[in-house]
């Protein structure tokens, strides 16, 4: 027969011996596995199978960086040795005139990016809220999705013919604010679908919270969603400017080009024909002359330059959205 004063003492016993184990286990983590299993081996067909994909993989990628790279060593060879201070400040020469410089395009490339963002901004941050605040099953949100998706593949061109069409010829004329409304085009599905996924994955519980408290829709998405998904707002419009710059296409429907300032008598006109550095470069690099020639070269390392710039401020954005 058990005698119930013994059942603490074999409880005891047990939980002594559980204990034991438990710190066998602790003090030896690794008990019972191979690492000879764990051994990079050639001989195994896995592992060299992975080894070479590996090798192919990385020669395939310095292969397809061979054109970037020499593109990019000829621009800085071509282009920088004639970078000067008149580049910046000069008016493009004539054909047989030497100097000369491309600052009119310069300032024309930023006013007419600048156009289009603030077409761009507000419309595609709104469109982006309402996008991510939709329910699933509203047919107006899905439309205008399927819309935004279409419209990142729209061929640039398309764009400036669509310009022309209701800016150039109703306005009787090509000027700045066509070219900035053919750029706004394809600046804002990058804007709309990049809002609408930082808005997305602000977590529910902060949204949640804010509504606890007593807030309304428009003060959660003023004060708490946009907020929060301001880096990543940020970089898509990052992004959308520096694809903007480079358009030539739209230009040429829109904005055409001019050898003189936009400012007259100290205002701007934006009615007129308005330079910018693509299609100087695109009209310079087909002419006979040298000296047009050496500044498309220029021009083309500027753009390059200032595309860079965009991207990285865009890169630097997301990636402090990450370390948040």
């Amino acid at each position: 027969m058990n005698d119930p004063r013994l059942a603490p003492a074999t409880k005891q016993g047990e939980g002594e011996s559980l204990l034991n184990r438990a710190e066998a286990s602790v003090e030896n983590p690794f008990e019972g596995i191979d690492f000879s299993e764990l051994e990079l081996s050639l001989y195994r067909p896995r592992t060299l199978f992975s080894i070479i994909l590996s090798w192919v993989v990385t020669g395939m990628t310095f292969l397809a960086l061979i054109p970037l790279f020499a593109v990019l060593l000829m621009l800085i060879y071509r282009g920088g040795k004639n970078l000067s201070w008149a580049l910046f400040t000069q008016l493009p020469p004539a054909p047989l005139e030497q100097g000369g410089g491309f600052g009119n395009a310069i300032l024309g490339t930023l006013i007419m990016v600048g156009i289009a963002t603030l077409i761009t901004v507000p419309l595609g941050i709104l469109t982006g809220v309402f996008l991510a605040q939709a329910s699933d099953n509203s047919k107006l949100a899905s439309a205008v999705r399927f819309s935004a998706k279409v419209l990142t593949g729209f061929p640039s061109i398309l764009a400036g013919v669509f310009a022309y069409s209701a800016i150039v010829l109703m306005t009787g004329g090509y000027s700045a604010i066509a070219g900035g409304v053919a750029l706004s085009i394809l600046m804002l599905p990058t804007i709309i679908l990049t809002s609408e996924s930082a808005i997305a994955m602000v977590p529910a519980k902060m949204k949640e919270a804010s509504i606890g408290m007593g807030a309304t829709n428009t003060q959660t998405v003023w004060m708490i969603l946009l907020p929060t998904a301001l880096p990543s707002i940020l970089t898509g419009i990052m992004l959308a400017v520096a694809r903007a710059a480079g358009e030539t296409a739209p230009l040429l429907f829109t904005a055409l080009f001019s050898n003189y300032w936009l400012a007259s008598g100290g205002h701007f006109d934006l009615m007129q024909p308005t330079a910018s550095l693509a299609v100087l470069i695109y009209n310079f690099s087909g002419m006979p002359f040298k000296n047009q020639v050496e500044l498309a070269w220029a021009a083309a390392l500027v753009l390059v330059v200032l595309v860079l710039i965009t991207n990285l401020i865009g890169r630097s954005l997301s990636g402090r959205e990450i370390r948040e």
